[in-house]
């Protein structure tokens, strides 16, 4: 099994951003089908996953260039900097973690703190 996943890892980043989209949206036509076993699925999963943040990187990468080719200062002339992703990436990195449900409770403060409230 961890020859699997070596491989998954080694052709996600073997592959162009367009071909990663393609695979993305394979997994997900593959599990949406719903024929898949659970630990297909998990497999599949994971591998949509890396594919995910792959792209994400590329993405990152991609945006960190088009501002380092179109900065200018306040006189209109191109700011030329050397490109370094790593301090982007690191500064803007998040957790993958679930976000926090808001509760009924949480709901019925918002309302009424601004004066929304239906009854």
């Amino acid at each position: 099994m961890a020859k699997k996943k070596t491989k998954a890892k080694d052709e996600s980043s073997d592959l162009n951003f367009e071909d990663a989209i393609g695979e993305i949206q394979e997994i997900v036509r593959q599990l949406e089908e719903g024929e898949l076993g659970l630990d297909q699925s998990l497999e599949k999963f994971e591998d949509g996953v890396r594919l995910i943040r792959s792209c994400h990187a590329t993405l990152e990468h991609a945006e960190q260039k088009i501002k380092v080719l179109t900065d200018v200062d306040e006189e209109g002339n191109p700011i030329l900097a050397d490109f370094d992703a790593s301090s982007t990436i690191d500064a803007n990195k998040k957790s993958a973690g679930r976000r926090k449900k808001k509760s009924a409770t949480d709901d019925e403060k918002d309302s009424a703190s601004d004066g929304s409230s239906l009854f």
